[in-house]
């Protein structure tokens, strides 16, 4: 049997080796997008695998890229460098965590289209006034502020799978530095991952018959962040966080575009 064959017998039902190539493709770019500024994998993964798979099977494919390249992001560095983000940001990520882990439990009573387009409105609103120069200082000193937030994070979170874009605003706003922006968003949507992981191992949308297919995943996901990341080395303080901002933008519309479909 052909390599070929054995990678058709090993993905869902109604996948061809055509349709892979492509899910390939879409994950090199998106491993690409993540590895440069850090987020927007999932938001990249689900608009190109839904295009010709089922909204389950797109869910299902992008957990485990997400997972390892999370991790990769996290611990780019080192451990060391990842510990200190996590002490640095320990109010932000206990407090998301709490809210997020709250506000999960009213997904089945608030509206989520509503949501969607109110996280739409905001990340936008924000990335535009950032692009055009109108700068939203904040400090970290004022750990109120921070918490305040972080909780807001964490409830869009919970009720819509949905806390990167505002978590990258938050640090934009704060002006943080590249390298250590990069591995808290590894460290908070790392978490997070993990969570949807074990969260759909148990909903049975990660089964025998769609885990190959996310693993299938992994390696140009693993490429695309190789290459995202020498992008990023190459570029300096500035070129990232205008970049960050129009990956941003972007998010923020596609997040307009979800809730006005729902």
């Amino acid at each position: 049997m052909s390599v070929s064959s054995y990678l058709v017998a090993a993905l869902p039902p109604g996948l061809n080796i055509e349709i892979l190539a492509f899910a390939l493709g879409i994950s090199v770019l998106a491993g690409t997008v993540k590895g440069m500024v850090g987020f927007a994998m999932p938001m990249i993964l689900v608009s190109g695998l839904s295009m010709f798979l089922s909204p389950e099977i797109a869910l299902a494919g992008l957990i485990l890229p997400t997972v390892v390249t999370n991790g990769m992001q996290a611990l780019r560095q080192g451990t060391a460098a990842a510990w200190q983000s996590i002490k640095r940001f320990r109010i932000f990520l206990l407090v998301g965590l709490v809210f997020l882990l709250a506000s999960a439990q009213l997904v089945r009573v608030l509206p989520q289209g509503i949501m969607l387009l109110v996280i739409g409105v905001l990340v936008t609103i924000f990335a535009l006034m950032q692009l055009m120069g109108r700068s939203i200082p904040m400090t970290r000193t004022n750990s109120q502020t921070e918490a305040v937030v972080a909780a807001v994070a964490g409830f869009i979170g919970g009720l819509s799978g949905i806390w990167g874009p505002p978590t990258v605003a938050y640090l934009t706003a704060l002006g943080t530095e590249k390298h250590e922006q990069m591995r808290v968003q590894g460290v908070i949507y790392g978490l997070g991952a993990m969570a949807l992981l074990l969260a759909h191992i148990g909903s049975g949308v990660m089964r025998a018959e769609t885990a190959p297919f996310s693993l299938m995943l992994v390696p140009p996901a693993i490429v695309g962040m190789w290459i995202g990341g020498l992008l990023q080395d190459r570029i300096n303080q500035a070129t990232f966080r205008r970049a960050t901002l129009v990956v941003l933008l972007l998010a923020g519309a596609n997040l307009l575009r979800r809730g006005l479909m729902y």
